[in-house]
């Protein structure tokens, strides 16, 4: 078994032509091609060392992007969690797909809904491809089979044209600045490190949504995606005046391999764009945009600094309503969330919960403070299914990609072309009484070094509880390479171990 992830976890459960105008000029078709540019990563704050709340929601997330909801499973006893720490749980909230001819039948197919479920876009809707969920970490099972998370997105495929909106997403916050060597031009201007004033809000009073809504509004972009699998419509925000968007993985992974993404700015200007690099296992990618200057950037906040209660701001585009604005507050932090993919690709996020409302369209947009500063990127939702749908909205409980660690993978994106994961080379899974349970080790990795062994029970790492294999997953994926950890183990005995780092492997 590969060795992708912070703990590993022996179970498996993923030709517009715009008009020339300020910014941006006009532009082919989104078949034009753009390298990876170089940048200085900037500082990161995420810690994940906050209490994780015991009380979670009787089914999983769903994320918000193009993949189909599927049941949810739930951890039981000393199942094995999926490879590489990766433990199961919920999935991007997800919009149907027309069903494709040769299609793959229910059994074995992981976005196959369960025997007598239709899929969200109805009888003759199809099961998207993508990465597979997983159950919530922790969940005790239940009698009659509940529905996984979704991506809140829409998308089709498609059996010669096709398109379906999969969601797009709000920027929020004011210009950000950050000199980052661009493979084409000098330097450019983004949001991963240094800010610049605020823009005008008008009369909107300041710290109110109407204000925060003002100040999102320019760096709001649409990614439109064609892909051999159909084509999407997804969300993403400008963190570079030159063009770099940050967005979810799953909106943009279908189109990158040979398929083509176009960005629709605020404006209704529209160009190509490329990936740079993106990471399935946090779920965030990057991508240039071409041949435009003087964007405005974002500002991103600290995830860390949030309290339980406090206001926030959600943008984006649910079911193709560009510009929705929604509000709420931070529900809890440090909730597992384990949506999508398979073994070690299994994305497994330390997450916001929010109440604001997240719907199938939201994947890739921002979750705001009241300052307008970028604090999470929405990513899940909880969506149960009513009769024989799997397609539901909101229902007050959405799940977010806090911004300190998606900020550290976009530095590692824009600076190599590719993500690293965190990892301690163990395989787990839940323990019998909680916790999470070293399955193996594996050789000369840091959990041998700090003499971890098979049979051991992780239940606190630093000062945070571990309820089970997800919760350690995701508490270690917020963490950086060479970073010092202390686990306690069942008895008391506690480690240190040193964490370990590798390139993020994207199929």
């Amino acid at each position: 078994m590969s060795e992708n992830d912070p703990t590993f976890s022996d179970n498996t459960d993923s030709d517009n032509t715009a008009t020339p105008s300020s910014g941006f000029p006009a532009q082919g078709g989104p078949e034009q091609s753009h390298g990876a540019a170089g940048a200085t990563p900037s500082p990161w704050s995420a810690e994940g060392a906050g209490q994780a709340d015991p009380a979670r929601p009787p089914q999983q997330p769903q994320q918000s992007g193009q993949a189909h909801a599927q049941d949810i499973r739930y951890a039981q006893g000393e199942q094995a969690a999926p490879a590489a720490g990766y433990a199961g749980g919920s999935q991007y909230p997800q919009a149907a797909q027309e069903q494709q001819a040769g299609q793959q039948s229910a059994y074995g197919n992981p976005y196959a809904p369960p025997a007598g479920q239709a899929y969200p876009g109805g009888p003759n809707a199809g099961d998207p491809t993508g990465a597979q969920g997983h159950g919530v970490p922790g969940m005790a099972p239940v009698p009659a089979g509940p529905e996984k998370p979704r991506r809140s997105g829409t998308t089709k495929l498609v059996i010669g044209v096709a398109v379906l909106a999969l969601l797009v997403g709000g920027g929020a916050g004011t210009l950000g600045g950050y000199l980052a060597a661009d493979g084409s031009s000098g330097s450019s201007v983004s949001s991963l490190d240094q800010q610049r004033p605020a823009e005008q809000t008008g009369n909107a009073p300041k710290g109110s949504v109407s204000a925060v809504a003002q100040k999102v509004s320019p760096s709001v972009v649409q990614l439109k995606t064609v892909s051999s699998q159909g084509a999407g419509e997804g969300s993403g925000f400008i963190i570079s005046d030159d063009g770099y968007v940050l967005t979810n993985n799953h909106v943009i992974a279908g189109a990158a391999d040979g398929g083509r993404i176009q960005v629709v700015f605020n404006d209704g200007q529209t160009t190509s764009a490329t990936v740079v690099g993106r990471d399935p296992t946090t779920d965030i990618a990057v991508v240039k945009a071409e041949d435009v200057s003087n964007l405005p950037a974002v500002e991103l906040g600290r995830s860390d600094d949030l309290r339980v209660g406090q206001q926030v701001v959600a943008i984006g585009s649910p079911y193709e309503l560009a510009g929705t604005v929604t509000s709420g507050i931070v529900s809890s932090l440090h909730r597992p969330v384990s949506a999508g993919g398979q073994g070690d690709q299994t994305t497994v996020m330390d997450a916001i919960q929010t109440d604001a409302a997240i719907n199938p369209g939201n994947s890739g947009g921002p979750l705001v403070d009241m300052n307008g500063r970028i604090i999470g990127i929405n990513s899940a939702i909880y969506s149960p299914s009513t009769g024989t749908s799997q397609e539901s909205g909101n229902v007050g409980i959405g799940f977010s990609i806090p911004i300190d660690q998606a900020r550290r993978t976009a530095d590692d994106i824009m600076q190599d072309g590719h993500a690293t994961q965190t990892f301690i080379g163990a395989m787990v899974r839940d323990g019998r009484q909680g916790g999470a349970a070293i399955a193996e080790v594996e050789s000369d990795s840091p959990a041998e070094k700090a003499g971890l062994k098979g049979g051991d029970v992780v239940v606190k790492i630093g000062d945070r509880r571990v309820e089970d294999s997800d919760t350690l997953v995701a508490a270690i994926r917020t963490r950086a390479p060479g970073q010092k950890v202390t686990l306690t183990l069942e008895g008391g005995r506690t480690v240190e171990v040193t964490l370990g780092g590798q390139p993020v492997r994207a199929n």
